[in-house]
């Protein structure tokens, strides 16, 4: 008796989760699951940020968001019912206290919607579908060009008050100040750079300005989302061949795509992995264009050098 109600039950259960009309199946519960490249509207500015939404189990959506600093912070649960979503996540910074809220409304690709910061104050957003920046085929690379000549800042511009200066082949931010960014703006690429810090600092490497390879005093650490050689609050490296502080190190980095491989001094620790969305610190999140190569300044003293890159054709 025992076992036939077993057999029953299991049976039932099959016909619940399978039936094409149950509510459990119910594909528009779903719509809002992807990636979102978002704006925050704040005061007349457009701050990028990034969300991502996915389902956990049969009807429960969970996510990760990204904001205009900080590194990525997951979602324990996405609210969405007739194309109104809503989330809130707490504040990433000890200086600050209250969850940040937002609420939206789904309109085909996009997504439109008000929000309160941690500190009370409002903002409006907006947010577009992601794109998959899948390339169709493999690319061909054109020529070696140097982005740093070693005598000045030709071809780069500061992101603010300029603290950056060249020296003896060397360009430096002797303290924290401005972002640099190059003039040119590039598709799939391979760059080679070099760089050196003083024990402590920190800096990054923006590819398209969106994407922060990090910099970091790292050496004898564990591998983590937050440390040198990783894509910043995304992929951890596979190991951590970092150098002392002082020394010279270097990065060979390929991007195509979202697909990204970097080599730290020599050591592969991302191979092909793909970058799911913008860090924290990006300039846009119109991650279908092209950009620039920025180098953060504004983290503590850096030296860079030997900056070559390589783009697709």
């Amino acid at each position: 008796m025992e076992k036939k109600f077993f057999q029953l039950l299991v049976l039932t259960a099959t016909f619940f989760f399978l039936k094409p009309n149950s509510p459990l199946m119910a594909q528009e519960h779903f719509a809002l699951e992807g990636r979102w490249d978002m704006a925050l509207h704040v005061n007349g500015n457009d701050l990028p940020s990034w969300l991502e939404v996915q389902h956990s189990g049969l009807r429960t959506l969970v996510g990760r968001y990204v904001g205009a600093g900080g590194s990525a912070r997951p979602i324990s649960k996405v609210n969405f019912q007739d194309d109104k979503m809503s989330f809130s996540i707490p504040p990433q910074w000890e200086s600050t206290n209250g969850d940040i809220s937002f609420e939206g409304t789904l309109q085909g690709d996009s997504l439109t919607g008000t929000g309160i910061a941690s500190d009370g104050s409002g903002f409006t957003w907006s947010a577009h579908r992601a794109p998959l920046l899948e390339r169709a085929s493999k690319p061909v690379w054109g020529a070696p060009a140097r982005l740093f000549d070693g005598k000045g800042l030709k071809g780069w511009h500061a992101l603010g008050k300029n603290q950056w200066i060249v020296e003896n082949g060397i360009l430096r931010s002797p303290h924290s100040g401005a972002n640099l960014v190059t003039d040119r703006v590039f598709n799939d690429f391979k760059l080679h750079i070099e760089f050196r810090y003083p024990k402590e600092s920190n800096s990054g490497v923006y590819l398209r300005g969106r994407y922060e390879v990090q910099v970091e005093d790292s050496k004898g650490k564990q591998p983590a989302v937050g440390l040198l050689g990783a894509v910043y609050g995304f992929i951890a490296p596979s190991s951590m061949p970092a150098k002392n502080a002082g020394e010279w190190q270097s990065y060979d980095i390929t991007l195509t795509g979202r697909m990204v491989t970097v080599v730290l001094n020599g050591v592969t620790v991302i191979c092909n992995r793909e970058i799911p969305g913008i860090t924290g610190g990006a300039i846009n999140s119109n991650e279908g264009e092209p950009g620039p190569i920025l180098i953060q300044g504004d983290h503590g003293p850096i030296d860079y050098r030997n900056i070559i890159i390589t783009p697709a054709k």
